[in-house]
């Protein structure tokens, strides 16, 4: 993953993955290094297995490397410890994933609400925030609605104005639109788009489609346990 500027936002120095199946031991990443800019949206392909999401993981602080070093805006994420790890990915990293993950018992405004309730925000601050969110994903009427009460893309909606409420300086989308129709996954990946460039976040997007990669900045294939330039017409 090479970028323009003097210093990445997001560096990747020699990260393995290893796993341990029974006696055997298997690697999913190996020696993996690669920098983007911030501000900037990267597509990341490959075939199922690949360790895409064992990538997204470690990028997010949820996985550590076997070996290996990340850095985030400067910080050596792989040199803190589990409890520092966890307070960085909720100040400054937002999740969207295949399935939306909302919290059932809690209506839209509660689900938004609640990153920003762990970050600290006062309720002035909050009700500001939610406002603009509400006006984002145009779910007019839904606002105290339940996640078994939209569709699936309404929900993906939420989903990602969640994964944005709080601001945070990195998003990562685990096939955002892999669980939706054409039509809603279109509408989802605009709104994703769009709020990430109005909150100049970067973004890292695992995706299957080529379509979806085509609107990011730029395009990466994850094969051999490695990044590689995307392949044009390879089959997911």
């Amino acid at each position: 993953m090479s970028g323009n500027g003097a210093e990445a936002f997001l560096n990747l120095h020699n990260i393995s993955r290893c796993y341990r199946q029974g006696d055997s031991r298997q690697q999913v990443l190996h020696d993996l290094n690669g920098t983007i800019q911030r501000g900037e949206i990267l597509a990341l392909l490959g075939r199922s297995g690949c360790g895409k999401s064992t990538l997204l993981n470690i990028i997010g602080g949820i996985d550590q490397p076997t070996s290996g070093s990340i850095r985030i805006d400067g910080v050596d994420l792989t040199g803190l410890d589990e409890h520092s790890r966890t307070m960085f990915r909720r100040h400054h990293i937002g999740f969207v994933y295949q399935f939306f993950n909302l919290l059932p018992t809690l209506n839209v405004v509660d689900n938004l609400l609640l990153p920003l309730e762990l970050n600290g925000w006062s309720k002035e601050q909050s009700r500001q925030r939610i406002q603009e969110l509400l006006e984002a994903i145009e779910l007019p009427g839904h606002d105290t609605s339940y996640p078994d009460q939209l569709s699936g893309g309404e929900q993906q909606r939420v989903a990602v104005a969640r994964a944005l409420a709080h601001r945070p300086k990195l998003i990562l989308a685990d096939e955002p639109t892999g669980n939706l129709d054409a039509q809603s996954g279109k509408s989802v990946l605009n709104l994703l788009e769009r709020m990430v460039r109005e909150e100049n976040s970067t973004m890292v997007l695992v995706t299957h489609s080529q379509a979806v990669a085509s609107r990011a900045d730029r395009t990466l294939t994850l094969a051999d346990g490695k990044l590689q330039p995307a392949s044009v017409g390879m089959l997911w």
